[in-house]
């Protein structure tokens, strides 16, 4: 369950991926954008490559038109964002969409072999819809995965188990280099998390 547990949390990836008929999706623009996203998660694992920038490369685009990260990084800035400038907010969009991209680029070796359900029909939530999923690996462990979609059909958060938010688990992480240099440290610590995922190579 830990395996299962510390891949989706950090990135709420999937694996070796039978979604939901395509005809259902498209009644429910919610489901179709996180069906949209697993189809691009299951091309990438279907290349074969188990290289990190590889896979990064493979999911960047879809994952760019499927979430909303200058919402995300909003909240997990929190309220310090109205005081930035809008070449430190568009910097700071940019690097936190690249980090989230390689956090789910190298997490996705983990998802080889396994396989996820996608409920069909979304739920309100506010102003949002949370369409459910359920995700399992190749040693079948499994969880639930809900991505919270908004009303122009994005992801804006994605929650384990119903109540682990991926955006409250990114502002604890950013807490820290905020408080000790501000933005500009928050974008050393993104850009320096990025550069390392993606400079590993896979083992031999």
């Amino acid at each position: 369950m830990r395996l299962i547990r510390g891949f989706l949390l950090a990135l709420a990836c999937l694996a070796g991926l039978a979604a939901a008929p395509p005809a259902r999706a498209a009644d429910d623009p919610a489901v179709a954008t996180v069906q949209t996203l697993y189809a691009s998660y299951e091309s990438a694992l279907k290349g074969g490559s188990r290289d990190v920038k590889a896979r990064f490369d493979a999911i960047a685009s879809p994952m760019r038109e499927s979430f909303d990260f200058a919402g995300m990084v909003r909240v997990a800035v929190g309220t310090k964002w109205k005081s930035l400038t809008p070449d430190q907010q568009s910097a700071l969009t940019d690097a936190f969409a690249q980090h989230f991209i390689a956090t789910y680029a190298t997490r996705l070796s983990e998802a080889i072999g396994g396989k996820f359900e996608v409920n069909p029909k979304s739920e309100t939530r506010g102003g949002s819809r949370v369409v459910r999923t359920r995700v399992a690996n190749a040693s079948g462990d499994d969880s639930d995965v809900d991505f919270v979609v908004n009303a122009q059909g994005r992801i804006q958060d994605v929650l384990l188990n119903g109540n682990v938010s991926e955006i409250a688990a990114q502002r604890t992480s950013f807490s820290e280099p905020l408080k000790a240099g501000g933005p500009d440290a928050l974008l050393k610590f993104l850009r320096e998390r990025t550069d390392k995922m993606l400079a590993v190579k896979p083992a031999p």
